[in-house]
């Protein structure tokens, strides 16, 4: 995988369906990233920016709709676009939101494809756009279930729309992070539920019955990352939520995240996420993000 990619941690979380992002700017300038989550992305007004996906590179027309899978590098830069007045919306969900066997009903089938096909990234043509934007537009003010349903609806609708075109040749979706296994799930969800306390690598290991070496190994194999790494991940993960959703003090929420002192709390999150967390505030605080 490319070096110069950063790995994003979404605010979504395990409690949540899906998030929207909407807002007006001026440039593109989020680095090349990927992430765990499925992302459909609506642009206007962007004609002229340059489109990464995989490993294609395109300058994108005045209007664009995008879906990108799990773990595919992504990005849109401003390039020749002259607008000035970009509208942005983005749509996220869990890769685990639609679980496989409900996918494999007739029903569903389209949308199944579809999802599989975005692991390259898929663009939509311009009548799918012209069909669908009011509605994505729109899909932040229905209400809890109705959006859910909402957004199954577009799915299906763009699933079997005309013309949609892979993007990427090859597919960068690490199939061995796709972490099939109890005992990782149940870490997860242990260090999800306590991340606001203190956790040791023992206790975990305890939890699943591994000694802390070979849970240390384990955890490592199947996602790549260390134990400490996947810890914070999930705090960060959580941080980014309260500094979009709340208005905690940046000391507070280091605090409410399990991180044990403030300067920790910066480095880290400047590291993973390429900003401080007082830069990551005022970055969201230019448009809506509703989490449902």
């Amino acid at each position: 995988m490319n070096s110069n990619l950063m790995r994003e941690i979404t605010p979504l979380t395990q409690n949540d369906c899906f998030t929207i992002f909407s807002r007006n700017k001026k440039e593109f300038n989020f680095p090349l990233h990927y992430h765990e989550e499925f992302e459909l992305n609506l642009i206007l007004q962007g004609g002229g920016a340059k489109r990464i996906v995989g490993d294609h590179i395109e300058v994108i027309g005045d209007h664009e709709l995008v879906l990108v899978g799990p773990n595919l590098g992504h990005a849109w830069f401003t390039h020749q676009c002259q607008s000035g007045d970009i509208r942005e919306i983005t749509i996220q969900w869990h890769k685990d939101l639609f679980e496989d066997k409900m996918l494999r009903r007739n029903q569903l089938s389209f949308i199944r494809s579809m999802l599989e096909r975005s692991v390259k990234g898929i663009s939509f043509s311009s009548d799918t756009i012209q069909a669908l934007a009011p509605r994505i537009i729109s899909l932040n003010q229905k209400n809890g279930f109705d959006s859910v349903l909402e957004l199954m609806s577009i799915l299906h609708d763009l699933s079997t729309s005309r013309n949609m075109r892979t993007l990427s040749d090859v597919s960068f979706n690490n199939d061995h992070f796709n972490y099939n296994s109890r005992r990782i799930e149940k870490a997860f969800e242990y260090m999800n539920h306590n991340y606001d306390k203190t956790i040791t690598l023992g206790e975990v290991a305890r939890l699943v019955n591994m000694t802390e070496v070979s849970f240390s190994r384990f955890i490592r194999k199947r996602t790549g990352n260390t134990f400490i790494d996947s810890l914070s991940e999930i705090r960060l993960g959580h941080a980014s939520r309260m500094l979009i959703d709340t208005t905690h003090s940046i000391a507070e929420i280091s605090y409410n995240c399990g991180f044990n002192n403030i300067s920790n709390f910066n480095r880290i999150f400047k590291k993973k996420k390429k900003c401080t967390p007082k830069e990551f505030r005022e970055n969201f605080a230019i448009g809506t993000r509703v989490f449902i």
